[in-house]
């Protein structure tokens, strides 16, 4: 795409800051976690208890990593040709000196599985019931200790072997298996299959229908209605060393240990405590951001979606609302509500924030991938009250179709904006940093598109559209990374939608965004 500087304005948005303990402000998490803690940091260090369910190597190999996450684990050195300064990677300092938490390694609660029962499930014929099967046999752990020990578990860890990822996702092909019989026949794939069998099942297990055969899923779904936090990690992720492949190299490329050591921390903190351990500096008070979700719901002979709302406050944290269930696809990728629904959806976030803040938001924005129909909209708009200016935004990623380039070894800056009119701009969310030095990218980056569609007031200045955005790339609390390269508001609506479209998610149509992620 070639440009006419003189038609077309360029902007620099200013990366936003990120605020810690003591009100410090930095822009990359990792530095301002050193340097100052978490924004809510407790004057006494915290304890907090981890549930670990896994095959006894998997487990293990967790207390291994649990020790080293209490100590410093520092990055490797640089391999010949890369530079010596790598701003991007940092020493992780432990978890108590980065985050002010710690936990007692000799407390973590311990289960173990029976490794030859997950094989054996995740080879049951019909795949629908093999993924349930392997679920269960993870969440059984949970159901009894929730039963049968009055001790507290804050977060649960699932640890996961290889063949978890092999036979547990959809259409998985499970090829040279020898599958094993269960209740239901392999071509059965939904309720309507009625099973001919001699004996008679109990029609209440043909529910594993509605859900999407994805272990990942289904567990998220399960944990929601357990009302538990979870983190699942991959054995191959924890001890990387133990698993080669037949040349001799490990079987997976991952990040240093160091790069782990921060992520698994910040999931742990995230999943723990009241608040996350930062906040957007750069918010505007009294603004709202809600994130819209649409997913088909699986095996619906209806072909209804399940459309959600994720909403983010000035403090970070999210809250998520199932919305009603119905015939919301209107074209290929294209989903509108009807305005009762619509009306009902935006109620429950309203009526959250009320309940937060003692007042209605001064500004709420609607992020969404597609437009909003006349009805549609007048209807969120109709549920707000008159204080409160409702805005409508698109975001769309773009592939390659427009491309920017400048002189010299890297690309664009990060935050580089082309302003088309009033209501329209491409913005680079991913780019040359210049605090790292460096572009973290497999190619020259692509622009996400922004479109200001409607207002019920007069349009916000594109500016500042471009300034949230980029504020809202910078608190993925599932990472310790500088940024992602889409809102967080659009950037986990396919998890959050994949969890709540499970038939086994239903009752839990309010939870905090840290059960989803």
């Amino acid at each position: 795409m070639k440009l006419d500087e003189r038609s077309l304005p360029v902007l620099h948005i200013n990366e936003p800051p990120l605020e810690f303990n003591y009100g410090q402000r930095c822009a990359y998490p990792k530095d301002g976690l050193f340097l100052y803690g978490p924004h809510m940091k407790p004057t006494k260090t915290p304890l907090i208890s981890i549930g670990v369910i896994g095959r006894a190597e998997g487990v293990e190999h967790f207390r291994t990593w649990a020790a080293k996450l209490k100590s410093q684990i520092e990055v490797p050195p640089p391999k010949k040709g890369e530079k010596k300064n790598r701003l991007h990677l940092a020493n992780f300092p432990g978890i108590e000196e980065a985050f002010g938490i710690s936990f007692d390694t000799a407390k973590i609660v311990l289960y173990d599985i029976d490794f030859d029962e997950l094989d054996e499930s995740t080879r049951t014929l019909n795949h629908h019931e093999a993924v349930r099967k392997a679920v269960s046999i993870y969440t059984d752990k949970v159901t009894h200790h929730d039963k049968n020990e009055e001790r507290k578990v804050d977060v649960w860890v699932l640890v996961l072997p290889e063949l978890v990822f092999e036979r547990c996702k959809p259409k998985a092909k499970r090829t040279g298996l020898a599958l094993v019989k269960g209740d239901f026949g392999k071509k059965q794939t939904e309720r309507a299959d009625l099973p001919l069998f001699e004996k008679v099942i109990d029609q209440s297990s043909e529910e594993i229908f509605d859900d999407i055969p994805d272990f990942h899923r289904q567990a998220k779904a399960a944990f929601l209605k357990l009302n538990h936090t979870s983190q699942l990690v991959r054995e191959t992720t924890l001890a990387p060393e133990a698993f080669l492949n037949s040349a001799g190299y490990q079987s997976r490329h991952l990040q240093d240990a160091a790069t782990v050591g921060w992520n698994l921390a910040t999931g742990l903190y995230y999943k723990t405590q009241a608040e996350p351990p930062w906040k957007l500096a750069s918010a505007r008070p009294g603004v709202a951001y809600i994130g819209l979700v649409f997913k088909m719901l699986p095996s619906d002979p209806n072909e209804h979606a399940c459309c959600a709302a994720q909403m983010f406050l000035s403090e970070g944290d999210g809250v998520v609302f199932r919305g009603a269930n119905g015939p919301w696809q209107t074209g290929r990728n294209e989903f509108h509500l009807k305005p009762d629904a619509a009306k009902m959806l935006i109620g429950q976030v309203l009526d959250t924030y009320q309940s937060k803040h003692g007042c209605p938001p001064k500004e709420l924005f609607i992020h969404g991938r597609t437009t909003f129909r006349d009805d549609e909209w007048n209807a969120f708009a109709g549920a707000v009250p008159k204080e409160t200016t409702l805005v409508g935004v698109r975001i769309k990623t773009t592939y390659g179709e427009n491309k920017l380039f400048r002189n010299g070894d890297y690309p664009v800056l990060r935050g580089t904006a082309i302003v088309l009119d009033d209501q329209n701009a491409y913005l680079w969310t991913t780019g040359y940093v210049p605090p790292l030095d460096t572009y973290i990218g497999p190619e020259t980056p692509n622009p996400l598109f922004i479109s200001i569609l409607r207002s019920s007031a007069d349009l916000p200045q594109i500016k500042d559209v471009l300034g949230d955005i980029m504020g809202l790339t910078k608190i993925n609390y599932n990472a310790c990374n500088f940024n992602d390269g889409l809102p967080v508001t659009v950037r986990f609506a396919d998890k959050v939608g994949d969890v709540l479209s499970m038939g086994s998610a239903r009752g839990a149509e309010k939870q905090p965004f840290k059960f989803y992620v």
